[in-house]
C-alpha cells in the first residue's frame, strides 16, 4: 500500500474512531451533570484519538484542534470549572485542556498564558540579539555557507576582547531533522552561545542563524534561546525567532518575526528541555570546532530543570513518553518486558521529567522525538541496531497514546486521573 493510501486509511480510521466515540445523544450542560464520567470518559477517548493522529500526520491537526475545542468549549458553556466537585474529580482534564488550547486563542501563537504581544514586551531585554552580532558585516558574512569563514573570524576577534567567563562558544553544523521556520530544506546552522550572568540577572542565549547551502536561496531565519538560573536550581527559558530582510543595497536589517507578521509557533512543543542538546549531521562539524559542540552540550546538562517563567506551568501537560509502570508495560507487551533489551531502553522518563529535563509530552514534536530516538541520539548510551531503534520508537508512541480501555496509554490514564 502507498504512503498516500496509508495515510487515507489512517484518515478515515480516525475519523470513524472519534465520531463513534462521540454519545449518540448529545450532552446537554445537564445531563454532563449528572453522568460526569460518561462525558469525560468519551471526551477523553476522543481526545487521545485525535492527538495520536496529529502526531503522525499534520493534516489531522484541524480534528484533533475541533475535539480539543469541542472540549474546552463544553466545560466554559457548562462551567464545569465553577464546580468543585467537577474540577476535583477530573482535574488533570480540566487542566490539561486550559494548557493545551492556550494556542488556539488569538494573539497566543506561542501557546503561554499571555498575549504573544505581552510575552515579547516582558521578556525583550531577554531575548534580544547582542549589538555586536547585528553589524552590517557580520549579518552579511554569516548568511551564507561561503562566508561563514569571515564570520568566525570576526567571532574569534572579539573573543580576543573579552574575559575568559565571557567567551563566547560558536561552531556551524548541520542539523539532523529540522529545517529552519522560514524553509523546511535548511539545514545549515551557525550557533553562538553567548554567556551569561545569573547574578546580575543576565541570561545565557543561544542565537542560532539559519544558513543555506552553497547557491541555494537565503535563509532568513535566527533564533534566540535564553536561559537563566534560577535559585532553586531550576533555569527559566524565553524564546523569539528573528528574520533578516535583505535590501538591494546589500544591507541587512533584523526584526522579529512575529512583528513583521509573519506569526509564530508553539514554543514549549518542540523544547521541551528548554535549550535542546546538540547532535550534528556526522562530518558537518570541522574538527577544530568539535570541543565547541562538546562545550555546548555540558552547558545543556548544568542549565536545571527548565522552566516557563510565569508564562506556561509544564506540569498541567502531564507525563510524557517512557514513564509508564513495570506492570503496566509487562501487561501491554508481554511478561517480563521489562528485562528484555527493548524494555530496558524504554527509560526516557529517567531523565525527562519535570525535575530534570521536562517531560516529553504532547503536544510535541514528532520529528524532533523520531529523530532523536530512530537516529541513536536517544535513550543515550543504548547499544541498539536501526531494527531496535524503530522498534523502540514505535512502543514508546503506542504507550503514550494508546486508547484501549482494557490497557490505557499514559496520556488516557493520566486525563482520567488514574495516576494520582
Amino acid at each position: 500500500m502507498s504512503l498516500r493510501l496509508c495515510a487515507l486509511a489512517l484518515s478515515l480510521f480516525i475519523g470513524g474512531y472519534v465520531a463513534s466515540a462521540s454519545p449518540s445523544t448529545p450532552f446537554t450542560c445537564a445531563r454532563v451533570k449528572s453522568q460526569p464520567q460518561a462525558w469525560v470518559v468519551s471526551r477523553v477517548d476522543a481526545l487521545v484519538v485525535a492527538a495520536h493522529a496529529a502526531y503522525e500526520d499534520d493534516e489531522a491537526l484541524p480534528a484533533y484542534e475541533r475535539v480539543l475545542g469541542g472540549i474546552t468549549g463544553t466545560i466554559r458553556r457548562c462551567e464545569l470549572s465553577r464546580d468543585e466537585g467537577f474540577v476535583s474529580r477530573y482535574r488533570e482534564l480540566v487542566e490539561y485542556v486550559e494548557a493545551a488550547a492556550l494556542d488556539q486563542r488569538p494573539d497566543h501563537e506561542l501557546g503561554f498564558v499571555v498575549p504573544d504581544r505581552q510575552y515579547f514586551a516582558e521578556t525583550r531585554g531577554l531575548v534580544q540579539i547582542p549589538d555586536f552580532l547585528t553589524t552590517r558585516s557580520f549579518l552579511r558574512a554569516a548568511s551564507r555557507d561561503e562566508t561563514l569563514a569571515r564570520a568566525k573570524s570576526y567571532l574569534r576577534q572579539l573573543n580576543k576582547q573579552r574575559e575568559p567567563s565571557e567567551q563566547l562558544v560558536f561552531f556551524s553544523y548541520k542539523s539532523r531533522h529540522l529545517g529552519t521556520p522560514d524553509s523546511d530544506e535548511s539545514y545549515g546552522r551557525l550557533l553562538i552561545v553567548v554567556p551569561g550572568n545569573a547574578g546580575q540577572g543576565v541570561p545565557e542565549k543561544w542565537v542560532q542563524f539559519g544558513v543555506p547551502d552553497a547557491r541555494r536561496p537565503r535563509v532568513r531565519n535566527v533564533s534566540v534561546v535564553s536561559t537563566i538560573a534560577r535559585p532553586d536550581g531550576t533555569s527559566s527559558v524565553y524564546f523569539k525567532d528573528f528574520y533578516r530582510t535583505y535590501r538591494r543595497d546589500g544591507s541587512i536589517s533584523i526584526k522579529g518575526r512575529w512583528e513583521l507578521g509573519f506569526g509564530d509557533d508553539n514554543c514549549a512543543q518542540c523544547h521541551k528541555s528548554g535549550i535542546l542538546p546538540i547532535f550534528p549531521v556526522a562530518g558537518s562539524v570541522s574538527p577544530d570546532e568539535r570541543q565547541a559542540v562538546a562545550e555546548v552540550n555540558r552547558r545543556f546538562r548544568r542549565y536545571g530543570s527548565p522552566r516557563f517563567d510565569k508564562y506556561l506551568d509544564e506540569t498541567k501537560l502531564g507525563p510524557g513518553l517512557g514513564s509508564a509502570t513495570s506492570a503496566d508495560r509487562n501487561g501491554r507487551f508481554g511478561e517480563d518486558f521489562v528485562n528484555s533489551t527493548l524494555g530496558r531502553a524504554m527509560a526516557c522518563a529517567a531523565c525527562h521529567e519535570r525535575d530534570d529535563l521536562g517531560a516529553l509530552n504532547w503536544p510535541m514534536d514528532p520529528i524532533v522525538i523520531s529523530s532523536y530516538v530512530k537516529g541513536g541520539m536517544m535513550p543515550f548510551g543504548a547499544a541498539l541496531d536501526d531494527s531496535q531503534r524503530g522498534e523502540l520508537y514505535e512502543k514508546l508512541i503506542q504507550e503514550y497514546f494508546a486508547a484501549d480501555n482494557a490497557h490505557p496509554g499514559i496520556l488516557k490514564s493520566w486525563l482520567l486521573g488514574r495516576l494520582r
